[in-house]
């Protein structure tokens, strides 16, 4: 894929606020799509193509465990890197970044 391509993606995946929103939420741990719903106010189509849009920009990655898929943000990614740095002072983010690493420590403590 040409770098233009896959910066008009970049772009795409960051222009729309649900897309930031999971990224937010993903920033500290991986969830489930069914997680992730749980937390949105939108189908579990609309998540699926927001994920999936995401996914094929390469700032999130699937991995199957069991039954589950869960999704995280992609590491060593510079974008990913200045999405989650912007969120420390988004008004919607910022609280979601909390949460994110409230729950990646109860993971930790099972």
């Amino acid at each position: 894929m040409s770098d233009s391509k896959k910066s008009e993606k970049i772009f795409e995946a960051l222009s729309s606020t649900p897309r930031r929103l999971i990224l937010s939420y993903l920033s500290e741990t991986s969830l489930t799509s069914g997680e992730i719903a749980d937390k949105f106010d939108m189908s579990r189509p609309a998540l699926t193509k927001h994920l999936k849009l995401l996914e094929s920009a390469g700032l999130v990655e699937s991995i199957k465990k069991g039954q589950y898929v869960h999704y995280s943000v992609t590491e060593d990614n510079l974008v990913n890197t200045l999405v989650n740095f912007a969120a420390n002072f988004c008004p919607q983010g910022s609280p979601l970044k909390k949460e994110s690493k409230r729950l990646a420590n109860d993971s930790e403590d099972l």
